[in-house]
């Protein structure tokens, strides 16, 4: 499995809000983090500049005009913008935050946010990007994996790593019990998969995209 070398200085925080104070006021205790931050009065601004390499998170105002933090982060998901989001909200607006958590946001907060609880969401926004990173970076480097195999050993892995002995697999699949243990062999060496274990795991993390 892959590692990625990632901590908070090459994470960037993306700040969506059209009230220039509370942009103000986020940025600096952010920074004082020595955490990057990018500030946008408005929805589509931020769109239009985003980097789709870039990680990190992003806070997002409840109430902006023109597109809310709502129809922003419905349109990041069609986008397949994978960066954490944290909305910033009002009182008033708790059961949008709730919605919205619903719909793939990591956190919110309310107006005026406290120093202590917004870096403990920016953190943890920042590790959860992490995770999705590497992910898919790990997903990618299986699926390579698993592009040269063919058909048949498709299906011998399927049943292999599912925990089908040779003998059941040589019978679900009408190929005789050595035929199995080559293709077995193809497929570790192809893989690069040393035990069944890592194996099964290449399969899992190789599964396309949905």
């Amino acid at each position: 499995m892959k590692n990625i070398d990632m901590n908070t200085d090459e994470a960037t925080v993306f700040i969506v809000d059209d009230d220039c104070a509370v942009r103000d006021s986020l940025m600096l205790m952010i920074e004082q983090e020595n955490i990057k931050v990018q500030t946008y009065s408005n929805a589509q601004d931020f769109l239009d500049t985003y980097q789709n390499e870039v990680y990190g998170c992003a806070i997002l105002d409840i109430r902006m005009p023109g597109l809310d933090g709502m129809q922003l982060q419905q349109e990041m998901n069609r986008r397949n913008i994978k960066l954490p989001i944290i909305f910033l909200t009002g009182h008033g607006d708790i059961p949008l935050s709730v919605k919205a958590v619903k719909a793939g946001a990591v956190d919110f907060l309310t107006k005026p946010v406290t120093r202590e609880s917004l870096l403990s969401a920016v953190h943890s926004a920042i590790f959860e990007s992490q995770r999705l990173i590497t992910q898919l970076t790990n997903g990618e480097d299986a699926r390579s994996r698993l592009a040269g195999l063919t058909e048949r050993e498709h299906e011998v892995m399927t049943l292999a790593v599912a925990g089908a002995p040779n003998k059941e697999i040589a019978r679900r699949l009408g190929i005789s019990h050595r035929t199995v243990e080559i293709h077995k062999s193809k497929i570790m060496h192809k893989t690069g998969a040393t035990n069944l274990l890592e194996l099964a795991r290449i399969a899992s993390e190789g599964k396309p995209v949905e």
